[in-house]
C-alpha cells in the first residue's frame, strides 16, 4: 500500500516546483529550526564524556553509575527510534518534534537539577525517550518537504551537523564543567540545553510544516516490543558487564540477542506480507541505498564513539589533562570537519559515492597519525602534539558520513519518510553505543594491566580496523548519490 503525504501549516510557506512534493516546501528558517533540534541529542551524547570524573565526585558516584549516565541516555534513544518515526507519521511530525523538543528541555533540567546519582541516571534515560521523539521528525520533515538539489543540500547539511555536533559536543562539555558558570559546574552541560530548546520551540511555532501520512496505519505492537528486547538484549550486557564483573545475566541476555532478533524480523515480514505496515517494513531493506548504506554506517559509528569515549578517558587520566585541554584537543578535527563538509556537495556531484572511500583512507591516515603521536610523545600530548592526526581524521570523516547520510535516505519514499529515518538514526545510535561498550570496555580493561598509553594504542589499532571495514564496505555503495 502507497501512503501520500498531506500537509497543513499555520505559517506562510513557499511552494515547491516539483509536482513531486505536495504541500509546503521546508524555509531555509524551517531548515535551521530542524537542524538546531538535530544536533542537541547528539551533543547530548558526547557532551557528558569529559564531565564524568566531575560527577563522580559531586555526586560520589560508582564507576558503574557514572556508566548508566552515558548507557541509559543511549539505550533509552536506540530502543525507541523506530517508533518515535512511526509515530510522527501517525499523528503529524510536526506535532512529535515539538512535544519531543520540550520534553528534552524539561528532562535536560532535571538532568541539571539532580541532587543524587540515581536521580540523574533516571533523567538521563527519559532524555534519550525525548530525543527518540525528536529526532526522526528532523529527517521525516526534510524527506517530505524538499525535492531534487534542495533535498541533496538539505541533507548534506544534515550530515555536516550530526558529525560537527558529535565532536562538538565533546568540547563544549570540557569548556562548560572548566567555566563553572555561576557555581554550576558539570550541571551546565545539561542547563545549557533549555535556553536552546526555548529558541528552537518559537522557530518551530513558526516555520516547521506539518506533515503526515494520509492513510496511517496503527503501532506495530509486536515488533515495538521484540525491537526493544532486541536491543536491550545486546545493549545493556555490553555497557554494563564489565563493571558488574560479567555475571550470568549478562551472558543470558547475549544468548538470547540472535533469537530475538530473528523472532523480530518473522513478525516484520509476516506483516509486510499481509498489507500491513509494520514497525521496520523488510520492504524497505530491498532499497539498496539503504541497506548497504546502514551496513557501512554501523563499523564508522562504532570506531567514531568509541573513539571519542576512549581519548577523553585518556587525556584526562593518562595524560592528566584537564576539561577544557582535553575537549580543545579535538577542537582541529571539528574545525577540519566543517571545512571539508563544505566542499562535500560539490565533490559528491563530481566522484560520487567515491568520496566516502576517499573519506575512509583519509581517516586511517589521520588515525595512524594520531597512533604514532600517543606511541612517540605520550608525556607531551597535547592539542598541538594531535593537531596533524586529528585534522587529518576529521577531513576524512567530513567525506563519510554526510554522504551516508544521504545516500541512506536518498529513495525512501516521502510517505515512509519517519520510518526510513526512524531505522537509519537507530542503526547509528545502536552503533555509537556499541562502539563506547566495546572499545569502551577493551580500553578500561586493560588499564590495569599495561597502563593508560597501551590500552589507548590498542583501542586506536581497533578503530584503524573499523576504518578498513569501512574503506572496503564503501567499494560496494551504488556509485550515483540521489
Amino acid at each position: 500500500m502507497t501512503d501520500t503525504v498531506t500537509t497543513t501549516t499555520t505559517s506562510p510557506t513557499v511552494r515547491s516546483p516539483s509536482a513531486a512534493l505536495a504541500g509546503p516546501a521546508l524555509s531555509g528558517p524551517g531548515l535551521f529550526t530542524v537542524l538546531l533540534a538535530a544536533a542537541l541529542p547528539l551533543v547530548d551524547f558526547f557532551i557528558v564524556n569529559v564531565a564524568l570524573p566531575t560527577i563522580g565526585r559531586d555526586l560520589s558516584a560508582s564507576e558503574a553509575v557514572l556508566e548508566l549516565v552515558v548507557a541509559g541516555y543511549g539505550v533509552a534513544y536506540a530502543v525507541l527510534l523506530v517508533l518515535g518515526g512511526r509515530l510522527g507519521d501517525l499523528f503529524g511530525r510536526r506535532r512529535l518534534f515539538i512535544g519531543g523538543m520540550i520534553a528534552f528541555g524539561l528532562t535536560s533540567l532535571a538532568c541539571g537539577l539532580a541532587p543524587d546519582a540515581w536521580t540523574l541516571v533516571a533523567a538521563r534515560v527519559a532524555q534519550g525517550a525525548a530525543s527518540a521523539a525528536m529526532l526522526p521528525q528532523v529527517l521525516a520533515t526534510i524527506q517530505a518537504t524538499t525535492t531534487g538539489a534542495r533535498r541533496a543540500k538539505a541533507m548534506s547539511l544534515y550530515g555536516a551537523t550530526a558529525g560537527l555536533s558529535m565532536v562538538a559536543g565533546q568540547i563544549l562539555g570540557g569548556v562548560l564543567v572548566a567555566a563553572d558558570i555561576g557555581g554550576t559546574g558539570w550541571r551546565s552541560v545539561f542547563l545549557v540545553n533549555v535556553p536552546v530548546v526555548v529558541l528552537g520551540l518559537v522557530l518551530a511555532a513558526r516555520f516547521v510544516p506539518e506533515t503526515r501520512s494520509q492513510r496511517p496505519e496503527p503501532v506495530d505492537g509486536p515488533g515495538t516490543v521484540l525491537l526493544a528486547l532486541s536491543l536491550l538484549a545486546l545493549l545493556v550486557p555490553l555497557t554494563e558487564g564489565r563493571t558488574a564483573g560479567w555475571p550470568l545475566w549478562t551472558w543470558l541476555s547475549l544468548a538470547a540477542f540472535p533469537g530475538l532478533a530473528a523472532a523480530f524480523y518473522a513478525v516484520e515480514r509476516r506483516a509486510d506480507r499481509a498489507g500491513r505496515t509494520p514497525l521496520v517494513p523488510p520492504s524497505l531493506l530491498a532499497l539498496t541505498s539503504l541497506r548497504r548504506g546502514l551496513v557501512l554506517m554501523v563499523p564508522f559509528s562504532m570506531g567514531f564513539s568509541g573513539f571519542m569515549f576512549v581519548i577523553a578517558v585518556a587525556l584526562q587520566q593518562g595524560a592528566r589533562l584537564g576539561p577544557v585541554a582535553a575537549g580543545l584537543a579535538l577542537a582541529p578535527m571539528a574545525t577540519a570537519f566543517f571545512l571539508v563538509s563544505l566542499a562535500g556537495p560539490r565533490l559528491v556531484a563530481r566522484f560520487g559515492s567515491r568520496v566516502v572511500t576517499a573519506g575512509s583512507l583519509l581517516q586511517g591516515v589521520g588515525v595512524a597519525l594520531i597512533v604514532l603521536t600517543v606511541w612517540r610523545d605520550w608525556s607531551g600530548l597535547d592539542v598541538v602534539s594531535l593537531l596533524p592526526g586529528t585534522a587529518v581524521a576529521g577531513a576524512g570523516q567530513a567525506l563519510q558520513l554526510p554522504v551516508v547520510l544521504r545516500l541512506v535516505m536518498s529513495e525512501v519514499p516521502a510517505a515512509r519518510a519517519g520510518v526510513g529515518s526512524g531505522v537509519m538514526v537507530t542503526t547509528q545510535q545502536s552503533a555509537l553505543a556499541l562502539g563506547v561498550a566495546t572499545l569502551g570496555t577493551l580500553f578500561l580493561s586493560l588499564i590495569p594491566h599495561y597502563g593508560i598509553q597501551r590500552a589507548l594504542l590498542v583501542a586506536l589499532f581497533c578503530q584503524l580496523a573499523t576504518v578498513a571495514a569501512t574503506s572496503l564496505l564503501s567499494l560496494r555503495l551504488p556509485r550515483r548519490v540521489g
